[in-house]
């Protein structure tokens, strides 16, 4: 249930400048505009999708549509996450029905859970779907992790395929790479350290800086899952400093403005997320000329 190898964008979704309403024409360019420039599968309503501020019902429409639209042409994963897992089943099932892929599964926030709730949790919804799961570790936003002991549980689950990494702790991936099946994915979901995992033995990335910058960051796992490895640590050490300052405030904020810098979005989020501070936006701006060449 292999589901990709190398780079998947981490996919803004587009809202209308005044109402914050989905803008689907500029969402479909999106998916044109990774269609044409090599990324490997699309994450939908995952965190830099600003999931959080979606309706169920928005959610799933986005992944119907883009389902739709790429006809098979690459992988669509969708983020049906939430700490609710009644709520995640419910989701899962939709986006299942729809064509999703896969699905993308972050840990239970806010009320956390038990080691063995997270077990739970997580075998409950692998249980309701037939299509493999990426479990989503990312602890920084929601205070919750796994052990490797807990990855390499649920990765003798059939439907549970794969992990995006999000820990930012190269001694966590390691030991999650000793513990888990050699057919089980390990994707770096820090785009710092995409290389870096990759050279420990994961599969690829699923990535924020592919909003902007697909191509390259296609590139770089490529080459590095190749084993090419002078040229891809060249091209990762040349995203380095966007690659960080992608995150010098909250994602998707830096990402999204740079987006619509390339005229591909407006610069719309829903609350919180507001547009960037005019210090951040006139760093992101010293970026403008590595992303010319996608500028429309």
């Amino acid at each position: 249930m292999s589901i990709y190898e190398g780079s998947a964008v981490a996919l803004i979704t587009p809202f209308i400048e005044n109402t914050k309403e989905i803008d689907w024409r500029a969402f479909e360019s999106l998916l044109d505009f990774h269609l044409e420039n090599s990324t490997d599968a699309l994450v939908i309503t995952g965190t830099t999708g600003e999931s959080s501020t979606l309706s169920d019902e928005e959610q799933i429409e986005l992944i119907k549509f883009a389902v739709k639209h790429v006809e098979g042409k690459l992988p669509i994963i969708a983020g049906t996450g939430i700490n609710d897992t009644r709520h995640a089943i419910k989701l899962s099932h939709q986006a299942e029905h729809v064509g999703a892929d896969a699905l993308l599964i972050v840990t239970p926030y806010y009320n956390k859970a038990s080691y063995n709730g997270m077990l739970a949790h997580f075998r409950a919804i692998a249980d309701s779907v037939n299509i493999p799961i990426i479990l989503y570790d990312v602890p920084s936003r929601t205070g919750t992790s796994f052990t490797p002991e807990q990855v390499g549980i649920l990765a003798e689950h059939p439907n549970i395929v794969a992990l995006k990494d999000a820990v930012g702790n190269l001694d966590y991936t390691r030991a999650v790479l000793d513990i888990v099946p050699d057919d089980f994915a390990v994707y770096s979901g820090n785009d710092d350290l995409n290389y870096d995992i990759i050279a420990l033995g994961g599969k690829g990335a699923i990535s924020v800086t592919a909003n902007i910058l697909p191509k390259e960051v296609h590139d770089l796992c490529r080459l590095a899952l190749d084993g090419h490895t002078e040229e891809a640590q060249q091209l990762n050490y040349k995203l380095e400093d966007i690659n960080r300052n992608l995150f010098d405030e909250v994602n998707p904020i830096p990402v999204k403005y740079l987006v619509h810098k390339m005229n591909r979005c407006a610069l719309s989020y829903r609350l919180p997320m507001v547009p960037p501070s005019e210090e951040s936006a006139e760093l992101l701006d010293t970026y403008l000329g590595l992303i010319e060449k996608y500028t429309i």
